[in-house]
């Protein structure tokens, strides 16, 4: 019975090796641990990425504010590169206490304008736009590649470097056979 040639390893064979057979259960057991643990830590991690956006769209709510100075045109190594600059706005808490703070809005504004910012459940001022559901699920799903990645490289890393110092071992071993074996054949050769 012929099998197949990437089982030669688990056969019973007079040429395998104390190394080749490590070696399978070491290549059999990085795979199990890449596809098992990569899988469980991509999923993890996406599920609680999904978790935190829809918690920030769930408290962050869009809130009318005035621009109390005019904002500064264009945009400077200091600001951000997509036209926004920091500037001071007024908006009302959900208490009715007016706030102050200063957020990202378009270069180039008016004093009293008015901006749409964005707050927290209590009045203050949030950092950002939450992402949209479909945004959400699109960085959640490279958050939990990335995840799975940084489980299964070094899994691989380390299963690469056993296999290795199996080679290694392997080469040294032939070599020693080699030379009690070497010498009945003949003359030495090079």
């Amino acid at each position: 019975m012929n099998a197949k040639p990437g089982l030669w390893r688990w056969r019973s064979n007079p040429l395998r090796r104390r190394e080749d057979v490590v070696e399978a259960w070491l290549v059999l057991t990085v795979w199990m641990v890449v596809v098992l643990a990569g899988a469980v830590a991509g999923v993890l991690t996406a599920r609680a990425a999904a978790d935190v956006f829809a918690a920030q769209r769930a408290h962050r709510h869009p809130v009318r504010a005035v621009l109390l100075a005019d904002a500064p045109h264009g945009a400077t190594s200091a600001w951000p590169a997509d036209g926004l600059v920091r500037a001071r706005v007024r908006w009302t808490a959900p208490d009715g206490t007016p706030r102050t703070g200063d957020t990202l809005v378009d270069s180039g504004l008016r004093s009293g304008a008015r901006v749409t910012i964005w707050r927290d459940d209590h009045g203050n001022l949030a950092p950002a736009k939450p992402t949209n559901p479909t945004e959400g699920a699109i960085e959640a799903g490279v958050f939990g590649v990335a995840a799975a990645l940084a489980v299964a490289a070094p899994v691989y890393g380390a299963g690469a470097l056993g296999r290795l110092w199996l080679d290694r071992r392997r080469m040294a071993r032939w070599e020693r056979e080699w030379d009690l074996v070497e010498p009945r054949w003949g003359h030495r050769t090079g």
